[in-house]
């Protein structure tokens, strides 16, 4: 059985063309510091999100001793430091390459790599997919054309759930389930042996809706070979190009051009096209699967709480409220992690983090402890879906303080459920709406005269674009600016340090689609 793929989100507005870059991109990186309004900026790629208590530890010494201890999660699982001083680059490069976390100084930029954070963990997918990730960075850092990809290319690798298949990666990658599909491998000449599982995955360019069937053994290799084939294809396009949906429409990078240059690098590829893997659609935890295997009940990975794993063991999930942890909440993780955990933790691209391994006895007790120290732990915590860009003091391009509004929100809300869809909401101080959400979500982005909300589709043209030299408009006033209204289902509020943003009293994560209201904005 084929598995389907879920379309990825394009990041252009309908009939918008593909702009031409004419430098480098400017993404931060853990050497490359962004000079932000509260000081220097890093950012630490973690492919798959995975890190050592060893690593852990070294980014929590990072914010305390040079930024402002704080640790930021991005929408690809990885984390950031602010409030760094000038001249703080070799210090923070040293602690961090003593921790493994800077395996190439060349690629540590390019590591972009999001895996299904549950695989291996829950009772129903292997492992396959984060033992391709960390074949794939070994690839990717051993490879001299790859230094040529910008700090925006993104690489996905899903387990059949489909939880991370839509998130608009460049080269997507879904495991299909049971054993390698037959044939592939064969066709090459070459053994099956050596996948974790042997399963198979289907590979996805960019948003060409066809596919190509690739053996277990040989996903890291295809990723890496799909990617230099875009770097040939943006050299020759004379564009520029960051990413596959870049390319100009004449010179598209589609999964023929990838099979063939897979083929000439000795990797079997067997080439689907879309209606000859659709009648699967819906596989993965999609409603409209009704084919002869149903999907397994998979875990939720975007939602915190406790998962039973198929060795009697238990993973941890909690959600950072709005992505940011404070160095004390961090190190709880950490000891909880290596204590009685596998003594590893694991980012998602929800702004969370995983703890597998912990004895079932234990594990809700531990998940108790870190809903005291102000973490997300319960599905219902209106901190649920909710997510923001970091605003004033540390954007200078926000037009106002966008987390304190959102905690102001929520603990003046007090009104009936209206029977939202469940969506995720993300608040922005400007135009730019940066670490928003994929798919379909409610925008919440301020303005001069207040908040303006809107649900932004996949189908949508972007919202509200912001040319490069339109000044920025004034701050929004304190007296003037609009809340939008959010409704959340009853529920109890969970424990939260007096060191923490006090947690509201209503709570459910399922808003409604919120409409703009004239309340004014706590002093």
């Amino acid at each position: 059985m084929l598995a389907a793929m879920p379309p990825s989100p394009a990041p252009l507005p309908h009939g918008t063309e593909p702009p031409v870059r004419d430098r480098g991109d400017a993404c931060p990186g853990a050497l490359r510091l962004h000079s932000a309004a509260d000081g220097r900026l890093a950012r630490v790629r973690l492919p798959a999100g995975d890190l050592t208590v060893r690593q852990a530890t070294a980014l929590a010494d990072a914010a305390e001793r040079l930024g402002d201890g704080h640790l930021s999660l991005t929408s690809r699982g990885n984390a950031e430091l602010r409030g760094l001083p000038d001249g703080c680059g070799r210090q923070l490069a040293d602690l961090l390459a003593d921790a493994g976390l800077l395996p190439s100084v060349r690629h540590e930029r390019i590591r972009n790599i999001v895996a299904s954070p549950l695989a291996g963990l829950d009772r129903y997918t292997p492992p396959d997919v984060r033992l391709w990730a960390r074949g794939l960075d070994a690839l990717l850092c051993a490879s001299t054309a790859a230094t040529g990809l910008s700090g925006r290319f993104l690489f996905v690798l899903d387990d059949g759930r489909g939880d991370v298949a839509g998130l608009g990666g460049d080269v997507t990658l879904i495991a299909e389930p049971g054993n390698a599909a037959p044939g592939i491998a064969e066709s090459a000449g070459e053994s099956t042996a050596g996948a974790a599982s042997g399963r198979g995955a289907l590979l996805r360019v960019g948003d060409d809706p066809a596919v190509l069937r690739i053996a277990g053994e040989d996903v890291p290799r295809a990723a890496l070979t799909a990617a230099e084939t875009f770097l040939t294809a943006a050299a020759a396009s004379g564009s520029g190009a960051w990413r596959v949906r870049e390319l100009p429409a004449d010179r598209a990078l589609t999964a023929r051009e990838v099979a063939r240059a897979l083929r000439a690098a000795g990797i079997a590829a067997e080439y689907k096209e879309a209606a000859e893997y659709t009648e699967y659609a819906g596989y993965a935890g999609y409603p409209e699967y009704a084919a002869e295997a149903p999907a397994p009940p998979y875990a939720d990975s975007g939602a915190p709480g406790l998962v039973d794993g198929a060795d009697g063991r238990r993973a941890l999930a909690v959600l950072a409220p709005l992505g940011r942890l404070t160095v004390t909440q961090w190190r709880a993780l950490t000891g909880i992690a290596a204590s009685d955990g596998a003594g590893e933790l694991r980012l998602t691209p929800w702004r969370g983090i995983v703890l597998p391994g912990l004895p079932a006895a234990t594990a809700p007790s531990r998940l108790r402890e870190l809903a005291a120290a102000g973490l997300i732990t319960d599905p219902a915590s209106p901190w649920h879906r909710l997510s923001a860009c970091i605003g004033r003091p540390g954007c200078a391009k926000s037009l106002t303080d966008v987390r304190a509004d959102v905690a102001a929100a929520l603990a003046a809300d007090t009104s009936a459920p209206t029977g939202g869809a469940g969506l995720p909401v993300h608040w922005s101080g400007c135009a730019r709406r940066c670490g928003h959400p994929h798919g379909t979500w409610v925008d919440v982005v301020a303005t001069p005269d207040g908040y303006r909300t809107t649900v932004v589709r996949p189908e949508d043209p972007a919202p509200s674009p912001v040319a490069r030299e339109t000044p920025r408009p004034a701050p929004v006033s304190r007296e003037t600016a609009q809340l939008p209204s959010v409704s959340w289902e009853s529920a109890a509020p969970e424990p939260v340090s007096r060191e923490t943003p006090p947690a509201p009293g209503p709570s459910h994560a399922t808003p409604g689609t919120p409409q703009p209201t004239t309340t004014p904005r706590p002093q």
